[in-house]
């Protein structure tokens, strides 16, 4: 009866050691998740304060402004229904220009500032970011009136 015992105990352990163990994986793996907010899900507070999140959208145009002798820069990212600005300290990418679809990492500031640590621009004439392409049509759809309403 004894070793049966010890036996029942080394797998109790086992079982409560992998419990643990896949615990402190989805702890981990819920830390790093970094999800994406289109401009009007931060601006009706659906977006997570204190933690980062990807926002995505078009660059206004007018609204970049650099601040002088420094890497500082601020803007203005869009949906095409909601606005945020955005703060951002660094070098911006190459093909970094207003009008077009970026991404930015970062988290939203007490002020309502998104403040990024990285910005990330599209690559080519045709290219968008898949998250700023779905939040744009997304928007476009909510914003057009259904025919069965009317």
């Amino acid at each position: 009866m004894i070793p049966r015992r010890k036996r029942m105990v080394v797998i109790g352990l086992l079982v409560v050691g992998m419990g643990l163990a896949t615990a402190l994986i989805l702890q981990a793996f819920n830390q790093n998740l970094m999800y994406f907010y289109s401009t009007s899900d931060t601006v009706a507070g659906k977006a997570p304060s204190g933690r980062d999140f990807r926002i995505g959208g078009l660059v206004v145009k007018g609204s970049l402004q650099r601040e002088p002798g420094g890497l500082s820069v601020r803007f203005t990212l869009t949906d095409l229904h909601q606005a945020v600005d955005v703060r951002y300290t660094g070098i911006l990418p190459d093909l970094f220009r207003e009008g077009q679809g970026i991404v930015a990492n970062g988290q939203l500031g007490r002020d309502g500032v998104f403040i990024a640590r990285e910005v990330l621009a599209k690559h080519d004439e045709n290219y968008m970011p898949p998250e700023v392409a779905a939040a744009l049509a997304l928007t476009k759809a909510n914003a057009q009136p259904s025919r069965e309403t009317r």
